[in-house]
C-alpha cells in the first residue's frame, strides 16, 4: 500500500475523532497528515513525510490553535439585558437614598436606590447606574449631591 494512502487514513481517524470530541486539536494534526499525504502523493520518501507531518503540525499547533481558542471561549462584547443599564446615564424622578427612589433610563422608569447608603439624591440630579439588584437600579451622582 502507498504511504499517502496510510496518511489519508490517519488524516481521516483523526478528523473522526475530532468530531466526536471537539477539541479542535485532532483537526490540526489531520491537516498535517493531509500535508504528510500530499508529500507522499508527489513521490518523495517517507523521511519527507514525517517532516511534513511535524513541520505542519508544530506550525499549526503554535499559529492556529491559539487564534481558534480565543474565538471559542472568547466571550462577546455585547451587553445585553439589565448588563446593558449598567454604566447608563439616568436622571433621578423621585428622590433616591438607602431606601427608594425613581429614575429614568433611556426611557424606561426605575425604582431605584443610591449605592451609598448615606447619600439623598434629589430629583433632576443626573446619576450613573453603577449596578442592577433584581428590578432596583442602585445609582451614584455624576456630582456629588450635599449632605442630607
Amino acid at each position: 500500500m502507498q504511504s499517502w494512502i496510510l496518511w489519508m487514513i490517519v488524516a481521516a481517524v483523526l478528523g473522526t475523532a475530532e468530531l466526536m470530541t471537539a477539541t479542535f486539536d485532532l483537526l490540526l494534526l489531520a491537516v498535517a497528515a493531509l500535508a504528510a499525504a500530499g508529500i507522499g502523493a508527489t513521490g518523495l520518501g517517507i523521511g519527507f513525510q514525517v517532516v511534513a507531518f511535524a513541520t505542519t503540525a508544530a506550525a499549526m499547533i503554535t499559529l492556529v490553535r491559539p487564534v481558534a481558542r480565543r474565538h471559542l471561549t472568547g466571550h462577546p462584547g455585547i451587553r445585553t439585558g439589565v448588563a446593558a443599564l449598567v454604566g447608563r446615564e439616568a436622571v433621578v424622578l423621585a428622590a433616591c437614598d438607602r431606601d427608594a427612589g425613581r429614575v429614568r433610563i433611556g426611557g424606561e422608569e426605575w425604582s431605584a436606590r443610591s449605592y451609598d447608603p448615606d447619600l439623598h439624591i434629589p430629583a433632576g440630579t443626573r446619576v450613573d447606574v453603577f449596578a442592577i439588584e433584581g428590578a432596583t437600579a442602585l445609582v451614584h451622582p455624576q456630582e456629588e449631591p450635599w449632605p442630607n
